[in-house]
């Protein structure tokens, strides 16, 4: 199956992405949990992964524009400019190294019973924020949530993540519940 993107802004494409494509979004999820708790270990990430990512929980990647080859093939580059964590590459052919990333998953919301996308990870490589990358990725999957007949998007964010909640708020979001933990001790 040929790979299908298009323009989501100048100079970067999107593409869906493939449930070939785990290991890639593994690496991605600790990216992003890596850039607001950088002494964790995220190990764990793999199993999300493995429970949540399948056909039904779309994925996309943001590349930019490249040079064209002589039959009109995007280069395959297979060393990104910005640390990745030591996991394969398995970047699909004819596909650069994509630059950010967008999986989403369905949730019920528990007040009416409707189903509606979920957003499971947006990152953005440092090297490319602040260029409209993100807001353009939230645009995109809303078009596609009112698409498939969705009257809402979830997300959670890290109160901590003020660049985050910046860009939901602007966009619209607003919060509905608190997500509250209290770590338990398990010395008596």
């Amino acid at each position: 199956m040929p790979e299908v993107s298009e323009q989501l802004l100048p100079g970067y494409m999107i593409r869906r992405g493939s449930t070939l494509e785990r290991s890639l979004l593994l690496k991605f999820m600790q990216l992003t949990y890596q850039d607001l708790l950088p002494n964790e270990d995220f190990s764990h990430l793999e199993q999300t992964v493995k429970q949540y990512f399948s056909s039904d929980t779309p994925l996309w990647w943001v590349e930019e524009e490249g040079e064209r080859g002589s039959r009109g093939e995007r280069s395959n580059f297979t060393s990104p400019p910005y640390p990745l964590p030591p996991v394969p590459l398995p970047l699909m052919p004819n596909t650069r190294s994509p630059i950010a990333c967008l999986w989403v998953g369905n949730a019920i919301d528990q007040v009416h019973g409707n189903r509606h996308a979920h957003i499971f990870i947006l990152y953005v490589v440092p090297e490319h924020r602040r260029r409209g990358i993100g807001t353009a990725l939230m645009q995109y999957v809303e078009n596609w949530a009112i698409q498939r007949g969705d009257r809402q998007i979830g997300l959670q964010v890290f109160q901590s993540n003020k660049p985050a909640l910046n860009l939901y708020n602007q966009l619209g979001y607003q919060t509905q519940s608190l997500w509250m933990v209290k770590f338990l001790s398990a010395e008596k």
